[in-house]
């Protein structure tokens, strides 16, 4: 919650969490679940666990918007049912309440009714909710609840995450790099032991991309399987979803997002959503699946560490008797930005130029520079150019899988961002596989977008994507790849990525 000034970094040297894991805020949701039917653990003593770490790191990560104090009482509520609870209360609130005693970091786009909604926006501070997202009434709903709000950029329209409202968000793993954007709070708390799940959102990246930062699960869902809000919700590239430290995890938020909401036109109805879905035989469900593995996704300039991660990935999961293949994709990193922005420059930027018209003068000067590219590219494109553009992609897409069940790619062709950077003049890659500011050495690019993997399977929106972690990256920062499904195939991208969370374990929190 803090916005002083950089403090000294804190890189991780080890991908091993300090803390004991006989802590409370060291279990995943799943396992906190387990422990409240069996007594073990009251969700009282769970929320306090993470009050306490908030209260304790936040100051100088910066990931925490506001504590809701009346989660005290939905914990509270949840721990009088658990102590009173037959066997078949429990069955029944299994099935109704999935979610009952755990707490949500929200993004703070994601409306709570009272609250304040600014979207990162200093004109916008004395914005109040109305109603609660649809998302958020969900999580309600299923007996879970908000004991915190986290930080993104303005507009979410960044993959840092600063803003003049909130300040610098830093990385736990290391405090002088960004945990990513715009979802970069989300990843940061979970990082960081602040909550068990998080709610986030991605219209470019902004789920996988904090994800793979933080080495956290990202699950980027099909268009039209979880409810937005109007107008944008029509966007066919945004949507919102779960962020979690485990890829059950994420299929338990997951279940309760999806499905159709009266507000949301483009929903879908997805019965039976996951059920499918077992972790526990994701490795033996492994064997015979056909895995395609592409590097490079055409030309982006992936940096060693993290294609040498990818390949980690790809070979325990051959190990464990996948058939993978490695392909090639027809893409180019500057015909995917010229693609995403088109589209972006004849809708997202009217609609921001609409909501911050006559506050020019306070806002983050990267949100300036995102309208003006994006408006500059669709100036020179027609939004049926860009439907054309889209339409191309896709096809690659489907072509390259065709006979695959999943796709396996690096996140992040960029291992790390600083915190505090803009990236007004483009983006250097340094042999340390930070993308830097400064015009010293390295692989420079014209825009930090093309720094990024995500957008493609943006412009592809019907494909669902679970980023899980793939190891390290020399600049002391997680690295992730994403795994990609064919359009509405859910259940077999959730068992490869819950695979790989066996075959290449990860502790999920940052060693602070």
């Amino acid at each position: 919650m803090s916005t002083d000034t950089p403090r000294p970094s804190a890189a991780a040297s080890a991908a091993v969490p300090t803390s004991s894991t006989a802590e409370p805020w060291t279990l995943s949701a799943t396992e906190a679940l387990a422990a409240f039917r069996s007594k073990d653990l009251s969700p009282i003593d769970y929320l306090t666990s993470f009050i306490g770490r908030i209260t304790a790191e936040d100051e100088r990560i910066n990931a925490v918007t506001e504590v809701v104090e009346e989660a005290v009482t939905s914990a509270r509520e949840a721990e009088d049912f658990y102590a009173n609870a037959t066997d078949d209360d429990l069955a029944e609130a299994a099935a109704t309440r999935p979610l009952l005693g755990l707490p949500v970091i929200a993004k703070e786009k994601h409306a709570l009714a009272g609250r304040g909604l600014t979207q990162g926006l200093l004109h916008e501070r004395d914005t109040v909710a109305a109603h609660d997202a649809a998302i958020i009434a969900r999580i309600r709903a299923a007996g879970g609840f908000v004991h915190a709000r986290a930080t993104s950029p303005e507009f979410s329209c960044a993959t840092i995450t600063h803003s003049p409202m909130w300040g610098v968000t830093r990385n736990p793993w290391n405090l002088e790099l960004s945990p990513g954007g715009s979802s970069g709070g989300s990843g940061a708390a979970l990082a960081a032991g602040f909550a068990p799940l998080a709610t986030a959102s991605d219209i470019a990246g902004s789920t996988r991309l904090p994800a793979a930062f933080t080495g956290t699960v990202g699950y980027k869902a099909p268009y039209g399987r979880i409810p937005g809000a109007q107008p944008l919700a029509a966007d066919w590239y945004r949507g919102d979803g779960p962020m979690t430290r485990t890829v059950a995890d994420a299929a338990l938020l997951a279940k309760v997002m999806v499905g159709v909401d009266p507000s949301d036109h483009a929903t879908i109805a997805s019965p039976g959503y996951l059920d499918d879905f077992d972790p526990a035989e994701a490795v033996d469900r492994l064997r015979g699946r056909r895995v395609a593995v592409c590097v490079r996704l055409g030309d982006f300039p992936v940096g060693k560490d993290i294609e040498a991660n990818t390949r980690a990935v790809a070979s325990v999961l051959e190990s464990a008797g996948a058939h993978v293949e490695e392909i090639e994709l027809p893409w180019t990193a500057e015909r995917i930005f010229e693609t995403a922005f088109t589209h972006f420059g004849n809708l997202l930027a009217p609609a921001m130029r609409a909501a911050t018209r006559g506050y020019e003068d306070t806002l983050a000067e990267y949100t300036l520079r995102f309208m003006a590219d994006a408006e500059a590219v669709a100036g020179r494109r027609s939004f049926y150019d860009g439907l054309a553009m889209e339409a191309q992609i896709q096809a690659e897409l489907a072509s390259a899988m065709d006979g695959f069940d999943v796709l396996l790619a690096p996140t992040s062709a960029v291992a790390g961002l600083e915190a505090g950077a803009s990236y007004l003049d483009g983006i250097t890659i340094g042999a340390d596989g930070v993308g830097r500011e400064s015009r010293d050495d390295g692989v420079r690019l014209d825009h930090y977008w093309q720094a990024h993997m995500t957008m493609p399977f943006n412009i592809c929106n019907r494909v669902p994507i679970v980023n899980v972690p793939s190891g390290m990256a020399d600049c002391g920062i997680p690295t992730g790849v994403q795994v990609v499904g064919h359009p509405y195939d859910d259940v077999r991208t959730f068992d490869v990525a819950a695979a790989i969370e066996v075959l290449n374990p990860w502790p999920g929190l940052a060693p602070l």
